[in-house]
């Protein structure tokens, strides 16, 4: 290929791609020229990649997780790594070790591409947002990076709205879309009234949730990291350790969730609004 169609091919100079080929062949890769209207550079014929490179990495396991980046974001240049990773790996048919699912369901499937695009070309998003107290607002977002976690995908960046930066769950995310208008990148911008580490701590509270045996494989996946202790009747104790829990609507959820399997033993408060939270949805049901 020639540098001109490498350099367009990963979107940089000429000279680039110039540096580029000097410090591969300096690490041991035989980089050679062809003259002519048809040359450019390529690797030396016969030559084969050492595969004892990769140390213990599992090849299988690292296209595995390709292929998922490259079926969420439409991405040929992902693609075309899966492809170069294919010829070195150790066999063909080799089940990966890993498997990773990067679930869209709850979200757009047209949002992480579009996102993709924006954060890449640097240019503001606008969407309708509901936030954890259920309160509909227009956005505008300079974003900046995006992420899985949680099961969920969320993006980062500074919100204009609110002047400050922001991490938006794209479940939660209406009517988003592109604007003309572009950002220049910024250091990361304080956010005005974050609490500290050590004010977070102080506002950790203790959550008692006694489960039962039919409900436990379903606290297990909410609350693995909770402290644990089995009872000899079948149930189990957990201590969850939550910010704010009286204002944790998410919590709540989780908890109603369980019905009848699952009994909130503390703090007191919170029992008293999950009794209110109960008798309220009941009021839906009074002719039943």
């Amino acid at each position: 290929m020639s540098a001109s169609t490498l350099a367009e091919e990963f979107q940089v100079s000429q000279r680039t791609i110039y540096r580029d080929i000097d410090v591969i062949c300096a690490a041991g890769f035989p980089v050679v020229s062809y003259q002519g209207m048809n040359g450019g550079y390529g690797i030396m014929d016969g030559y084969k990649m050492d595969k004892a490179l990769l140390g213990s990495y599992d090849v299988a396991s690292v296209v595995n997780v390709l292929k998922g980046l490259a079926s969420v974001f439409e991405d040929e240049r992902a693609q075309g790594t899966i492809e170069r990773l294919q010829t070195i790996g150790t066999e063909h048919h080799q089940i990966p070790s890993v498997v990773v699912d990067l679930d869209t369901r709850r979200a757009d499937p047209e949002a992480l591409p579009l996102l993709r695009t924006a954060i890449s070309q640097r240019l503001t998003v606008r969407f309708d947002y509901v936030n954890a107290k259920n309160e509909r607002t227009s956005r505008d977002l300079e974003p900046g990076g995006l992420q899985f976690k949680f099961g969920n995908w969320y993006v980062t960046g500074y919100c204009r709205s609110r002047r400050e930066q922001r991490e938006f769950r794209l479940s939660r995310m209406l009517n988003l879309c592109l604007t003309r208008e572009t950002f220049a990148p910024q250091q990361e911008r304080s956010i005005e009234g974050e609490a500290t580490a050590g004010d977070y701590e102080k506002q950790l509270e203790e959550v008692v949730v006694r489960v039962r045996p039919e409900a436990m494989a379903e606290a297990l996946d909410q609350f693995h990291q909770s402290e644990k202790e089995f009872r000899t009747d079948g149930s189990m104790i957990l201590r969850i350790r939550v910010y704010r829990p009286l204002e944790a609507r998410w919590l709540w959820s989780m908890l109603l969730g369980f019905g009848s399997g699952a009994e909130v033993m503390g703090p007191p408060a919170l029992r008293t609004v999950l009794k209110e939270q109960l008798q309220q949805a009941l009021q839906f049901y009074e002719e039943v």
